[in-house]
Formats: structure tokens, C-alpha cells, sequence
């Protein structure tokens, strides 16, 4: 069947591979649409793994239901995409994102389990979710992005007019802001490089406001609109100077919540941390718990994630999708690719 590898840096190919089979283990779906991840994008960037398959959000239908015996052909479904060990104190606590084989063999982001860029895939049969009818294929891609948005907001543990500064328009920081707002915040404001992504945040309604980072007030803006600094700033970026200004845009006391991956090491001004006695949290995925509440929140219309999607493209199109995304101009902030187009 025809794929989306990973051949060199900033480069896909369209190949073949074989198509999956259950072994009366996985279960096998049609994919019907699956989403590009800003973790994917790292893998782009860099080139590495070369062969790779992404595509870990998704929504499918069961082909073959593997040793899932409530599972039917026909039903749609998707998965949590990571692959813990089950038996350890992290997976025995509903934290399986903290375990030590969790992105191992993780589907779409390993050699091992090619992902959703295709029009057929295998999935670890323990991590499948059913999905209700009243959900949307669409909606269903944007579980995964949505729940990684959820637990950085449980993290953050935001109080009723708390401040908060969400740094990174693309759309985890988009869903943190959404769910920002759901919690009690006062004022939401998206700090962001692109400004036609940062005016799409106050144009979608998630933040009041957005920042222009590279401004030379940026800090000033921070205090003079919150009165002294945020209560909560929730880092979607990774790099040093998006960290550098998490830790300096907030009032003593203050939480920061990273969320954003760094590939390499990075450096921050930690004296700002001591001398302001921050809080500074890594956020890791989700707890499985957290998916499943974010498909019954799509379920019961508590939450409306479909404007966030800019576009649906074919597998041929991902290579300039990939390349819209880290233009730095362009304000899409998710694609789906739809395998069958």
C-alpha cells in the first residue's frame, strides 16, 4: 500500500509498504483522517528517523478487530498512540505516559509501528478506544493534540481570574488557551512570532489578546496588561528564549508549565526561578483518562475544536502542508491528511 515515509530532513517520499496485519493481536482500521503533529514536525525538520511513518492522531474504522472481542468490523475508532509496559507504578497509576517503554514502540513515531499517513495501519489492540456516532471523523483526529492541551490546563491547576500567557500559537497552545478560558481565567493572552497566527487566536475567541514576541516591550506588555505579571504561563515552544520568556513574564509565585519539547539542551536565566520562587512543571502527553474525557467532551458539544482545522490534503499533498506549517507567515495551525483523497 502507498505511504508517507520520512526520507531526509524537511523531505517525504511517497512508497510502498506491506499492508497490516492482525496476527489475531492488533487491530487493523482503514484510516479515514489523521493529523500533523508539531512532535512531527521535529522529526522533519531533523530527517531522522529516516524510513518513518508518522501519524499518531487519527480516526478509523475496524477492519479486523483483532483479540478485541467488543470490537466489530465496521466500527470507528482511534487510539492512544504510546505503547507502555502495563505493569510498572506509572501504568498501574493511570499515568502511562510516565513510563520507561511508553514511546518505545510508540505507533507513528517509531520504525516499529508505521502510522496513520497511510490508508491502513495496526494498532496495539489495549490502546484502542471506540468513538460515539455523534463525533466526526475530523473531531476524532483532534483527540490526541486536544488531550496533550488538557493536561497541561490540569497541571497548571488555574484558579478562578488567574492570568494566563500562552506561549506558541500552534495548536496545542490554541487548545491550552481554549481550555484556559474554560477553567476561570480572567485574561488569556498568545504570545507568538507569526502574527497572522496570533491575531487568529483572538479571532477564534481562545485569547484576549496576542503578543508579539520578537517586540522589544514584550516583557513591558506582559506586566502592564496583567498588573505586575501572569499567574500562570504554559510554554508550547521549548526553545530557550520561549522558556527564557516564561520565566521572566510572571509575578512571583507563579507556575510555569512546560509543554514544549527542546531537541537539544537549552539555557535559561534559572536565578529568575529562585530569586521569584517559581514552580516549573514538565507536561508529557496525557493520562488516559484525559483522552478519554476529551472524546466526551466532543461528544456532549462542551467544546467545539473543528475551526482550529485549516485544511484536509491527500498523502500526496503532505509535503507542502508540512512546509505551510513552519513558513512562519501562513496561520493554519492544523492539517489533516485524509489517506483515502
Amino acid at each position: 500500500m502507498k505511504c508517507v515515509s520520512l526520507k531526509s530532513a524537511h523531505e517525504f517520499e511517497i512508497k510502498e509498504i506491506a499492508e497490516p496485519i492482525s496476527n489475531n493481536e492488533n487491530v487493523v482500521i482503514d484510516v479515514k483522517k489523521a493529523g500533523i503533529c508539531g512532535s512531527d514536525i521535529h522529526y522533519w525538520v531533523a530527517g531522522e528517523p529516516a524510513g518513518l511513518v508518522m501519524g499518531h492522531e487519527y480516526c478509523g474504522v475496524v477492519t479486523d478487530p483483532g483479540n478485541r472481542s467488543d470490537l466489530k468490523v465496521g466500527e470507528r475508532v482511534t487510539a492512544l498512540p504510546i505503547s507502555p509496559c502495563g505493569h510498572c507504578s506509572a501504568c498501574l497509576t493511570g499515568n502511562p505516559q510516565y513510563c520507561a517503554e511508553t514511546w518505545t514502540s510508540a505507533t507513528g513515531l517509531s520504525l516499529s509501528n508505521p502510522g496513520a499517513l497511510a490508508p491502513k495501519m495496526a494498532i496495539r489492540s489495549d490502546m484502542v478506544i471506540k468513538v460515539p456516532d455523534t463525533v466526526s471523523d475530523d473531531e476524532i483526529a483532534m483527540v490526541e493534540p486536544t488531550a496533550v492541551g488538557l493536561h497541561a490546563i490540569h497541571l497548571a491547576n488555574i484558579k478562578i481570574g488567574d492570568k494566563v500567557l500562552i506561549i506558541g500559537g500552534g495548536i496545542i497552545g490554541l487548545v491550552s488557551a481554549m481550555f484556559a478560558k474554560k477553567a476561570g481565567a480572567s485574561y488569556v493572552a498568545v504570545s507568538e512570532t507569526n502574527a497572522a497566527r496570533g491575531e487568529k487566536a483572538v479571532h477564534l475567541g481562545v485569547a484576549n489578546a496576542w503578543l508579539n514576541a520578537m517586540e522589544e516591550t514584550f516583557l513591558e506588555q506582559c506586566f502592564t496588561k496583567t498588573n505586575g505579571g501572569f499567574d500562570i504561563v504554559i510554554d508550547c515552544c521549548g526553545n530557550a528564549k520561549a522558556v527564557s520568556s516564561a520565566l521572566m513574564a510572571v509575578k512571583p509565585g507563579a507556575k510555569v508549565v512546560l509543554v514544549g519539547v527542546a531537541t537539544e539542551p537549552i539555557t535559561i536565566p534559572t536565578v529568575i526561578a529562585v530569586m521569584r520562587e517559581l514552580t516549573l512543571l514538565g507536561a508529557i502527553a496525557y493520562t488516559k483518562e484525559e483522552f478519554e474525557t476529551c472524546i466526551h467532551l466532543m461528544a456532549e458539544k462542551k467544546i467545539d475544536i473543528l475551526p482550529f482545522v485549516d485544511d484536509i490534503v491527500s498523502l500526496e499533498e503532505v509535503q507542502a502542508a508540512y512546509e505551510r506549517l513552519t513558513s512562519g507567515t501562513d496561520d493554519a495551525v492544523k492539517i489533516l491528511v485524509d489517506p483515502t483523497k
